[in-house]
């Protein structure tokens, strides 16, 4: 009786651990398992230049939502779906910009508000966009002189 508690016991722990090591991987990793609250947003870029699906979208600094798919549109650029937070809106006027975290970093949008009183609704779109800098065809045009 005493070697089935002992088992009993440990079999417990070993259950209880795979859980929390579970809990702790999505956590970590920020992945969304049932699906992640906000509304939806798009944005059309010419070159969407290294940002992923899952990338962060900040405003000043703080994530308010994440890119959720990156497609190919009709007129040949790239249209990215953003879900932002549900307490964060969106002016018409507001710009979203491909940027980078340090020199080597991970691409991210980063969203620059504007000052209209009209806000995106939730399947609307964000007309202001700059793409992704590309460095190496800044580097060439310098290399080459072609830099105006």
């Amino acid at each position: 009786m005493k070697r089935f508690d002992l088992e009993l016991a440990v079999g417990f722990f070993l259950v209880i651990g795979i859980l929390a090591m579970g809990y702790i991987s999505i956590k970590l990793g920020k992945l969304e398992v049932i699906g992640q609250e906000g509304y939806t947003v798009y944005a059309t870029f010419a070159k969407a230049g290294g940002v992923k699906a899952g990338a962060g979208v900040e405003i000043a600094g703080v994530e308010v939502g994440k890119v959720k798919s990156i497609r190919l549109d009709d007129s040949y650029q790239a249209l990215v779906e953003l879900v932002i937070n549900q307490n964060v809106k969106l002016q018409e006027d507001a710009i979203a910009s491909v940027r980078t975290k340090g020199l080597i970093g991970e691409k991210y949008i980063q969203i620059s508000p504007g000052g209209s009183d009209k806000i995106i609704a939730a399947g609307g779109k964000i007309r202001e966009t700059e793409s992704a800098i590309d460095i190496e065809e800044v580097i060439s045009k310098y290399a080459f002189g072609t830099v105006q």
